[in-house]
């Protein structure tokens, strides 16, 4: 054991001696490199001739000095500066008693200077040149993908010779595909302009099969005219290619323009099912028309809200929690309403919407009291931000995909709920005959407040999605409402499958229609045809079917 022991001690002090050793190698290699990088960028400083500061530009793009990016950035932005007390170098930026300094080699905040104790590192339009080609090569070497695609991007919106030969170079050991075709696009853009006619063809011919917005506007501007009726574009050859390769991405930018409305209309679908959904549980189970059904997606939004200011550190986390606190906060007032008002009003349908009126406009006037009638943002989570982009044409927003996602998710629990469970049973028993339901032992009343909870509870979920889509206001839910009760009318009383067929059914014809009509006469439309539609099937599309129910 002793033996042990004395072996294991051994082995710690060797690992520590060799640690010691390597620690002892690297460190003057390492302070030789930052001392080489100091005196590179401070030979900016006595650099006086055009070459000169060109050559060093050179060698301090092609150096392992960490902010090299940074540093000609300032040059190229004439935030570069040196202290003429111990030439130091040094980033200014302005300042009301002179400049705010700091070093550029190790970080070091300097404080303020007056403005005579610093000299700026001076360059020419050359320089400038030189600069934007070094700069762009130097984000075309980065190893993050998106910095890599912007940098691709900014050369399209901004061809020029210079960048041609960093562009080739770039292309050779570029993956990405996205970053890759982008510098495909970029190399026709500055080709585009060339002298050489069989250059600014093969630039033409390299756009088919894109849809970027920058080269159909150039494609566009060369069937330009001038005042007298002259081509801009004065080679017939190239301006009928151009025509030609223009007309094929306009049809693509189209047929993709198509997709993004369908896109757009299944999203808004997707919220007026949220919003539909429960009103329409609600309505079938109990003919309650509840005017109140918005403040509850209102409910449902706050929630969201004030989820957020107790949890300011974990936005990315905060509408996970929400969803079942709005369900929550939404439900037990839904079930406070049905138990103190409803209740006592069945049979009387137009004092219960009366009464479900007054409701609506006493939780408006609360939260107003309470947070003010000023309209709240709420915070999107970093995964809800950003777009899907899958070709210049098309990008899908994330935030809408996901309430797409999420309110199929929704209505597919809400289909469990009624179908495999004995809740889901009673519920449906009540629809479609109350009076046997009763005289089976069906206790309705409770059916009655849990249905009303339930559906109230899925209109706070709405307002979880709702406000990540706009502003969380008194009125949020006012402007959803008439929507739902058309969305209810049109799938059919109490069938959820009917209540998502009218949902994405109306949100792409909405979406359809805006265009031509504008989005008041595209609802109004809508509501025409709803109308025409009830005098033809009373019932909706999917009449539930039942002892009490006729076809």
């Amino acid at each position: 054991m002793k033996l042990s022991h004395v072996f294991r001690v051994f082995v710690v002090l060797a690992l520590f001696v060799v640690q010691v050793v390597q620690a002892e190698q690297i460190t003057p290699v390492q302070s030789e490199v930052a001392a080489d990088n100091a005196l590179l960028l401070n030979e900016l400083i006595s650099a006086r001739s055009t070459s000169d500061k060109k050559n060093l530009i050179n060698l301090i793009a092609n150096s392992n000095f960490p902010q090299r990016a940074k540093v000609l950035s300032a040059l190229q932005d004439g935030d570069l500066y040196y202290t003429k007390a111990d030439e130091q170098l040094v980033y200014a930026f302005s300042h009301p008693d002179g400049y705010q300094i700091t070093s550029v080699i190790d970080g070091e905040k300097l404080g303020v200077i007056g403005s005579r104790k610093v000299r700026k590192i001076s360059i020419n339009n050359e320089l400038r040149t030189v600069l934007r080609g070094v700069l762009a090569e130097l984000s075309l070497r980065s190893d993050d993908v998106a910095v890599r695609l912007s940098a691709a991007k900014d050369l399209i919106r901004s061809p020029s010779p210079e960048f041609l030969h960093a562009i080739e170079r770039a292309k050779a050991v570029e993956i990405n595909e996205k970053v890759l075709a982008s510098l495909n696009i970029a190399t026709a853009m500055i080709n585009l302009n060339s002298e050489e006619q069989v250059l600014r063809l093969d630039a033409i011919e390299s756009f088919r099969g894109t849809l970027d917005s920058d080269a159909m506007s150039i494609l566009a501007a060369m069937q330009l005219k001038d005042s007298e009726g002259n081509y801009l574009e004065q080679d017939d050859l190239v301006r009928e290619s151009a025509a030609a390769v223009l007309s094929e991405m306009r049809g693509e930018a189209e047929m993709y323009k198509l997709v993004e409305n369908v896109f757009f209309g299944l999203s808004l679908g997707s919220v007026l099912l949220l919003t539909a959904v429960g009103l329409a549980i609600t309505f079938g189970v109990m003919g309650v028309i509840n005017m109140a059904h918005g403040e509850m997606m209102m409910l449902g939004a706050y929630t969201t809200y004030v989820i957020q200011l107790l949890m300011p550190n974990y936005i990315d986390y905060s509408i996970v929690v929400a969803i079942p606190a709005a369900f929550l906060v939404s439900g037990l007032v839904g079930i406070i309403i049905e138990r103190g008002v409803i209740r006592h009003l069945y049979g009387r349908p137009l004092e219960t919407l009366l009464a479900t009126f007054g409701v609506s406009l006493i939780l408006q006037q609360a939260v107003r009291s309470i947070f003010s009638p000023l309209n709240k943002s709420v915070s999107a989570p970093s995964w809800l931000s950003g777009s899907w982009e899958i070709n210049g044409a098309l990008s899908l927003t994330y935030n809408r995909l996901y309430i797409i996602i999420f309110s199929l998710v929704v209505l597919l629990m809400l289909v469990f709920l009624l179908k495999k469970t004995f809740v889901g049973l009673q519920m449906r028993a009540v629809t479609q005959n109350r009076a046997m339901a009763n005289s089976m032992g069906i206790r309705t009343g409770w059916v009655d407040a849990l249905t009303f909870g339930l559906g109230s509870g899925v209109a706070g979920i709405a307002g979880v999605a709702l406000s990540q889509l706009t502003n969380v206001g008194p009125n949020l839910g006012q402007s959803y409402i008439i929507d739902s009760f058309m969305v209810v009318v049109f799938g059919g009383v109490g069938n959820l499958f009917g209540t998502f067929f009218a949902a994405m059914s109306l949100g792409v014809a909405n979406k359809f229609l805006e265009p031509f009509a504008g989005a008041v006469l595209a609802k109004i439309f809508v509501l025409v045809f709803i109308i025409l539609f009830i005098q033809w099937r009373p019932r909706g599309l999917f009449a539930l079917k039942g002892r009490s129910v006729e076809d």
